[in-house]
């Protein structure tokens, strides 16, 4: 059994986007939920695979399969997301970001 077996799937989607390069806070935006859970599940990420760090854990992936990593394990794809402000993708991410920055507002 490799240390990736062990990961569960929210694990595996939240060090899938870490590879991707998006911050806790972008990778909250897309998995719906908040930084501090994403916290959670790289701290337990880690300690599953024996890394320290967000390129350690970026590096792991990258060499056991990379983007096709999660589909390799049975899971749906992730969306594609660009962190680089002014990409496509990120625009995205700021619709989102404003949106959830309205609902905290309560407009």
């Amino acid at each position: 059994m490799q240390p990736r077996d062990r990961l569960t799937t929210k694990e595996i989607q939240v060090a899938t986007l870490v590879w991707q390069g998006l911050t806790n806070r972008d990778i909250a935006g897309v998995l719906g939920t908040s930084e501090q859970v994403i916290k959670n599940y790289l701290r337990t990420a880690f300690d599953k695979l024996g890394v320290w760090t967000r390129l350690e854990l970026a590096l792991y992936v990258a060499s056991h399969g990379g983007s096709s990593w999660h589909l390799e394990l049975g899971l749906a794809p992730l969306p594609s997301v660009s962190p680089w402000p002014g990409s496509p993708e990120s625009v995205g991410l700021s619709e989102n970001k404003n949106k959830a920055a309205a609902a905290g507002r309560g407009t």
